[in-house]
Parts: C-alpha cells; structure tokens; sequence
C-alpha cells in the first residue's frame, strides 16, 4: 500500500464529427470524483490531452481535485470502479471517446495503470459515444503491460 501522490488521465477525444463536447467530464477512482478541467479547450475533437491531478496538477480546482486531500492510498483502488462520466452540458453535449488510459502514481514501484481495451485502435468500432441518451460513463480496468497505442 502507498499513498496516491499523482494521477495522469491521458485522453484522447475522436476526430470525427461532433465528437467535441463542452460538457464535464469526471475521473472517478479510489472511490471518489475528480474533475477534467482545465483552462484550455480539453475535449475538441482530435484533441490528445493529459490530466494531472496531484502533485504538477493542470486541472482548475487543484486543491480540490488532489488525491492527497483527503489521501487516497493504492489500497483503495481495489475497493472502487475507475472510470470516466459525462456531465452533459451546452448545446453539444455528447463526446466521442477513442483512448483513454489512467495511471496512478506513474514514477513510482506502485504504478497502477487502468485502460478500457475495446478502445485501443482508431476505428469507428473502437470509439464509445458518451451522453444523456448513450450511457454516461465507461469503466476501466488494470493492465500490467505497456500502453497500447491509440
């Protein structure tokens, strides 16, 4: 067990057609929520963005997204679904997913890395459309090989 120091979510939203959204979209993991938001464009369409949440944290709220207030340990990633939920919000609220890879405390001997497999590859059958009529989240599970590519 190891305290939770840092938390990349790397996310890549489609390059098709309304795959942007302006909608929230949320990291749940250890058993709480973390918001994806920064103060640049983060889900347009093509976009390949990276979130960190504690320390070097890029995200608004850092105090408040920061898995070391209250700590989250490596042990509470057994006890809680990791996944990301859409918010929907705006006019054009559903978002194209095609990648989307989560690694918790990544320089460290505790490194924990979750990936949904379906999505590895570009093709329109390896992309999940998130929104208030699709579904609004999709869970992710622990790999223990090297990232796949997207």
């Amino acid at each position: 067990m190891a305290a939770i120091s840092q938390i990349i979510a790397h996310i890549v939203t489609a390059d098709v057609e309304h795959a942007s959204t302006g909608s929230w979209i949320y990291l749940g993991l250890g058993g709480r929520e973390f918001s994806l938001d920064t103060h640049d464009v983060d889900f347009s369409r093509g976009a390949d963005a990276c979130f960190l949440l504690g320390e070097e944290s890029n995200v608004k709220y850092s105090d408040y997204n920061d898995p070391r207030t209250p700590p989250l340990s490596t042990e509470d990633l057994a006890h809680s679904p990791v996944y990301l939920r859409v918010e929907t919000a705006g006019d054009g609220p559903a978002w194209c997913l095609e990648w989307v890879s989560v690694t918790v405390n990544p320089d460290t001997s505790y490194r924990r890395r979750f990936i949904h497999p379906s999505l590895a590859g570009s093709a329109r059958e390896h992309r999940i459309w998130l929104d208030t009529g699709y579904g609004k989240a999709v869970y992710l599970r622990p790999v223990d090989d090297a990232e796949p590519r997207h």
